[in-house]
Formats: C-alpha cells, sequence, structure tokens
C-alpha cells in the first residue's frame, strides 16, 4: 500500500513538473501566431473600473515611428541585446542608490514585454524570476519583430486603453498607421505612468519629454536602431 501511496505520489509530481514546464513554453509557441486574448493587467484594470479597448493591429499597420519611439525612448539597444540590457541595468541600480525616492527602471521591451503578457504588475522576486524565464523564451521562439509587435499591441497606454490602435483611436482619432512621429513620442512617454499621464493633453513634463523623443526619433531613423523590427 505504501509503495502504491508512494507511485502515486511520484506520478502527480512528475505531471506538476511537466505542466509547469510545458504550459509556459506552450502559450509562447501559441503566441508566438496567434494574438494573446488577454492580460492579467487588462484583468486587474477591468475589476478597478477602468473597462478595456483592445484592438490588436499587425506590425505593418502600425506606424514605423512608434516602434522608433519606444526604441528611442525605452530601449536603444533592443536590436543588440537578447533580451537583457546589463549596461542599462547597472545605470538604474547606480541611480536608485542616490535617488532611491524615485526609482528608475532597468527593463528591456522584451522584459516589459514579457512582463505585460504572462504575468501580473509588481517588483516582486517571483515575478522577476518568471520574468527572466519569460524573457530568454520570447527572445528564442519570437524574434524582436513579433517582440515589439506584441509589445505595442498589449502595452497601456492609459486607464483601460492597450495597443497602438485603441490609444490612437482614443487620443487622435485615426488609425495607428497614421501616427507622426510626435505622435508616436508622445503615446511611448506616458507608458511608465498610463494612469496619470495622458497623451491627448500632455501636462508640462509629458509634452517636454515628447520633444525630445520626437528628436531622438530621427537618431533612431537615421542610425537604423529599429532595423531589427522595421526592415
Amino acid at each position: 500500500m505504501k509503495k502504491a501511496r508512494g507511485g502515486c505520489l511520484g506520478r502527480l509530481v512528475g505531471l506538476v513538473l511537466i505542466l509547469f514546464i510545458a504550459l509556459p513554453i506552450g502559450s509562447v509557441v501559441l503566441y508566438r501566431f496567434v494574438p494573446p486574448p488577454i492580460t492579467i493587467l487588462m484583468v486587474q484594470r477591468l475589476i478597478e473600473g477602468h473597462g478595456m479597448d483592445y484592438r490588436w493591429k499587425p506590425l505593418d499597420k502600425i506606424s514605423p515611428a512608434l516602434a522608433q519611439a519606444a526604441v528611442a525612448s525605452e530601449d536603444a539597444r533592443f536590436c543588440e541585446h537578447h533580451g537583457f540590457d546589463v549596461q542599462a541595468m547597472e545605470k538604474a541600480m547606480q541611480h536608485n542608490e542616490k535617488r532611491p525616492k524615485k526609482i528608475r527602471g532597468g527593463s528591456t521591451i522584451s522584459q516589459q514585454t514579457a512582463k505585460n503578457v504572462f504575468l501580473w504588475p509588481g517588483r516582486d522576486y517571483v515575478r522577476k524570476g518568471l520574468e527572466a524565464g519569460y524573457t530568454v523564451l520570447i527572445e528564442t521562439v519570437w524574434g524582436k519583430r513579433r517582440i515589439m509587435e506584441v509589445y505595442l499591441n498589449v502595452i497601456e497606454f492609459g486607464p483601460g486603453i492597450y495597443g497602438a490602435e485603441a490609444a490612437s483611436q482614443r487620443f487622435f482619432h485615426e488609425p495607428a498607421s497614421a501616427l507622426t512621429p510626435a505622435q508616436a513620442a508622445q503615446l511611448i512617454v506616458v507608458l511608465p505612468r498610463p494612469l496619470k499621464w495622458n497623451a491627448e493633453a500632455p501636462g508640462r513634463y509629458v509634452a517636454k519629454r515628447s520633444r525630445v523623443i520626437g528628436g531622438r526619433i530621427g537618431t533612431v531613423r537615421e542610425d537604423d536602431l529599429a532595423g531589427c523590427v522595421l526592415d
């Protein structure tokens, strides 16, 4: 009887381990071809009463200026790294040690995409560990173009507003394919605080930061820093 129980427990543990490995890999492979239907953050915002406006658009239906603005503002080495930018992490750590009340993140677009699609908001170590694992998976399975496509479609641009198309229609009343560099910069700049900052009616800081990012878009284009996505 004890051997039978031990065998059942062993099979149960084995099944759990298989599921623990297979489910993340399976979901990553699936989302390589299929748009994520919903995310944990979207569910959270629904519960909070913000609603959900989520409209998927292929990358070639989104203005190139938005990907260029994302690289300019969020991850200048996106096309060079393999999911993690060690230099950005070190700079963020140095900044946070000097100014602990104004925490700066060092996450890449790949890490942000992994978090947004598969995980929950927060800064706990468990989530960060899972984020690292998913980042490796999407870098391996999806590649840069798909990562950017998913990122620009699921990122939160305002309360209950997800992705380039929903944000462009909401704030500028036109499709994402028509976004100008200035409009793209305004959208990307609000990403750190989408519940507070507004791309349609930017405050002084957002307006100033948008002009900076708008200028950097030209550098991204000229130096082909988003070439892995747009070529």
